[in-house]
């Protein structure tokens, strides 16, 4: 029975296969009958990529007989701005015909159409074309250029106008300023109000103004100097008892008598030595100049950050003595010494000086400068190179500020950072833009900067920025060994170097880490380096036996911080001399030891003038804080900075917290700052810190007129040599 059926299921196998194989057969030789076509597209929408008008964008698709039998199609038209550069097909065989489309927009505005497709079968099919045409950017130029959007390159091209051609040099103190090689140049304005006893100065922002001029020079004896408001300097006798020899005894000394310099003994209650800020005047006292003891310095004003849950920890101080405090990211305190203090409205990346006002990073959004009035925080400007360059903020994502730089009255390199608009924001890929700025915030040129080492992704930082007496630029950059603020340097660093109009000069690769640097005398001092580079073309120069670290300098002497010292919280110090050495060809001129049981206790320096005595010249003192053995007493010490010796040292009266992180100088006064608990040698230094500031009132302190006074700290700080005023 089993053997029956399998046989009988195999004859019927070979049947039905020989009636498929001749069906098969009879297909070759006669069409199908009552075949159906069907009609398809590979897509029912197509939205073209945004242009702008003039420009055109193209795609592609597909148009398919699902059937065996060809088709006959009929199409509505096909309207502008959208066009066929194949044509739609009339007749479609079984498979695919590809369609080329094209969108040009001649206007800006969204586009859309529908074409439809009916076959010879019945069927139907609806295809939507979708274009916008987007408005073409205003690029804004820079000086002495005009500025047009490439439509195809979708980038800012630049035009430098002709020589002659007028143009605004963006300070007040030029005239009759006129295009030169792309550059715009003028005459200086001449300021005189006919005193020869003033200082005629023009302001680049707010044009001619007068100052008090300095002193009128003496004879270096018993002649001082005086001034006329008509003729100018003169001399006069010296005021009788001013030192005029180096005999300084109380029972002999060389002091002035009616114009000439005698040899006298001097009487009870002469002053014979001057006051240091925490002593009164030396008198004699026969043959002893006696000083009363010295008094701890109490701040006659302080504000904790930390007490007011406030990220605060940069101060800045106006040439009148006023106090902005800024930090990262916060809402800076105005005035902040004074009753009438004055908060930001808007948070800012840090705070610095230029022109008597506050030049605040990313204030009030990312990726703007904004000049404000010191004390009401009122906006003079803001520039946003979005704004300006809508090419640069198509490639980039959040574009904000790195750093910034005091070049000239009338020059501010904004360093600008971003991440490629291809990557994530948790991206470490950067992309750089260094914007020269002129007065009145605009632009007189931008670039991307490019090299190797800003390529790599690992967050390539500027850590180093700082300008020279004539405007030229000097950057550092690194990768950074961390990630998230404060971002810590590591090496090798990228040095670069750019003229006052933002053209590139010389760049040079070197070992050591990077970090901030100094301008002194056309040699450039990097923190981490021992070597001086010349500013010309980046070569070697003089060296010291240790790190630049936080450098001062005056014309005659540069003094390194301290190795082994920092202004990061905690650590141990050691160090107990501090080193002048001589320039320009850094050879060691002095030495200055602290006394017994002390240790300096900080990398922080400043350069201030103390009165000498009367009718002698202020000294130039380097100013530093010292710890005694116990760590609980702080010491001002002031080192006079042409021989090293001791010019004085004061308790301060408050128990530290830290090392001293900052100094600066206001007339009459030293403001500190210590507390901060984050990196202060990374960038931006302290980020997310809340120190506590303090204010030491000292009359007869100023700030010295030095090439490189200090104080370092990033971009809440001017940063050039010969500080502009």
């Amino acid at each position: 029975m089993a053997r029956a059926t399998r046989a009988g299921g195999v004859g019927r196998t070979v049947i039905l296969l020989a009636v498929v194989l001749g069906a098969g057969l009879a297909c070759r030789d006669k069409p199908l009958v009552g075949a159906v076509g069907r009609l398809r597209l590979s897509a029912e929408r197509v939205e073209f990529p945004a242009a702008y008008p003039g420009t055109t964008r193209e795609a592609e698709v597909r148009v398919v007989n699902g059937g065996r039998a060809p088709l006959d199609v009929t199409w509505t038209e096909v309207t502008r701005p959208f066009t066929l550069l194949d044509g739609l097909p009339q007749r479609v065989e079984a498979g695919e015909v590809p369609v080329r489309l094209r969108f040009s927009p001649t206007a800006v505005g969204t586009n859309e159409i529908t074409v439809v497709g009916t076959a010879s079968d019945g069927g139907r099919v609806e295809l939507v074309l979708v274009g916008e045409g987007k408005e073409i950017p205003t690029c804004t130029s820079v000086t002495c250029s005009t500025a047009t959007f490439d439509v195809v390159t979708e980038q800012c091209v630049e035009t430098v106008l002709p020589d002659g051609t007028s143009c605004d040099p963006g300070n007040a103190c030029l005239t009759n300023a006129t295009c030169q090689a792309g550059r715009c140049k003028g005459r200086e304005r001449v300021c005189d109000d006919g005193n020869a006893c003033t200082t005629d100065v023009c302001h680049a922002l707010d044009g001619c103004q007068t100052v008090p001029a300095p002193p009128c020079p003496g004879d270096g004896k018993c002649q001082v100097g005086t001034c006329d408001p008509v003729k100018g300097c003169g001399l006069a006798d010296a005021p009788d008892g001013t030192f005029c020899g180096s005999e300084r005894g109380c029972d002999s000394a060389d002091v002035c008598v009616e114009g000439r310099c005698a040899r006298r003994d001097l009487p009870d209650g002469f002053v014979c030595a001057a006051a240091s800020p925490c002593q009164g005047e030396g008198r004699c006292n026969g043959p002893v100049c006696e000083r009363p003891d010295a008094r701890p310095l109490t701040a006659d004003w302080s504000y904790d950050a930390r007490a007011n849950s406030e990220n605060l920890h940069d101060m800045l101080v106006g040439p009148d003595g006023d106090v902005t405090l800024s930090g990262f990211y916060s809402n800076a305190i105005l005035n902040a010494a004074s009753e009438e203090a004055v908060r930001s409205s808007d948070a800012a990346r840090r705070c610095m000086l230029w022109n008597d006002r506050l030049l605040c990073m990313d204030l009030p959004q990312d990726g703007t400068v904004s000049l404000l009035e010191r004390t009401t925080g009122k906006p003079r400007w803001t520039f946003t190179l979005a704004n300006e360059r809508p090419d640069i903020a198509k490639k980039t994502l959040t574009l904000f500020l790195a750093r910034l730089a005091v070049m000239a009255p009338d020059r501010l390199a904004a360093l600008f950072e971003a991440y490629p608009a291809d990557q994530q924001r948790d991206t470490l890929c950067r992309m750089y833009f260094l914007v020269v700025l002129d007065a009145f915030g605009r632009m007189v040129s931008v670039q991307e900067l490019s090299d190797p080492l800003l390529s790599e992704c690992n967050h390539p930082h500027p850590f180093g920025l700082a300008s020279d007496a004539v405007g030229d630029l000097y950057v550092s950059f690194a990768k950074t060994v961390n990630v998230g603020a404060p971002l810590q340097p590591g090496s090798p660093s990228l040095l670069m170097a750019f003229s006052s109009d933002g053209v590139p000069r010389w760049r040079k690769m070197e070992t050591f880490r990077s970090g901030e640097l100094a301008v002194v005398n056309g040699q450039l001092m990097p923190e981490h380096g021992t070597q001086a580079l010349s500013t010309a073309d980046g070569s070697p120069l003089g060296s010291i036996p240790q790190e630049f670290g936080r450098v001062v300098a005056t014309r005659e002497v540069a003094v390194p911080s301290a190795p082994g010292t920092s202004v990061n919280s905690g650590g141990s110090n050691t160090a107990t001399e501090l080193k002048g050495y001589g320039l320009p060809g850094l050879s060691p001129v002095w030495t200055y030891t602290l006394r017994s049981g002390q240790s300096l206790g900080t990398k922080e320096m400043r350069l201030a003038t103390w009165p000498a005595g009367a009718g002698l010249p202020p000294d130039t003192v380097v100013l530093t804080t010292a710890v005694s053995s116990s760590g609980s007493q702080r010491l001002l010490v002031g080192v006079n900075a042409k021989d090293g010796s001791e010019a004085f040292q004061c308790p301060l009266g408050f128990t530290p917290r830290t090392v001293t992180q900052l100094l600066e100088m206001a007339p009459g006064a030293l403001l500190m700052m210590e507390g901060a608990s984050t990196c202060g040698e990374c960038d931006p230094p302290f980020a997310y810190s809340q120190a506590r500031f303090l204010r030491f009132s000292m009359p007869g302190l100023m700030p010295a007129d030095a090439p490189w006074p200090g104080t370092f700290g990033g971009p809440g700080h001017g940063h050039h040599e010969n500080r502009v005023r």
